[in-house]
């Protein structure tokens, strides 16, 4: 029995991305579909690497990094890969809580100003 193979369309419908996008992925060559003529079949395997390529971009990472991490798994096997992911967590978790930090401060002076504004409105 073979697997369950989706279209292009199928693909963007399932994972909620433009066309745009699923052939950008392509290009780069962080998917790898199976053609049939002009047709594109995405199988288990190109839908992991969707999901990872997905996820990677909810957390912040570059896709030249999702790129080298996919690549790492084919050359280098799962433990270097595993490891790589565990320094590239580590770098993105210190990125987000910067920018955590940044926009807590921002808001607070937001806030600040708004108040400061309101308050000058009402005393007129």
């Amino acid at each position: 029995m073979s697997e369950k193979r989706l279209s292009f369309k199928e693909m963007c419908a399932k994972y909620d991305v433009t066309p745009r996008t699923l052939r950008y992925y392509e290009y780069i060559e962080l998917l790898h579909p199976t053609r049939e003529g002009r047709a594109r079949f995405y199988g288990a395997r190109e839908c992991a690497r969707m999901t990872l390529i997905l996820r990677g971009r909810k957390f912040g990472f570059s896709l030249e990094d999702i790129r080298q991490w996919l690549q790492m798994y084919e050359h280098e096997g799962t433990d270097a890969q595993m490891r790589d992911w565990i320094e590239k967590a580590d770098r993105q978790l210190a990125e987000l809580a910067e920018q955590r930090s940044q926009l807590d401060d921002a808001m607070q002076e937001l806030k600040a100003l708004r108040d400061e504004t309101a308050g000058s409105l009402s005393k007129a």
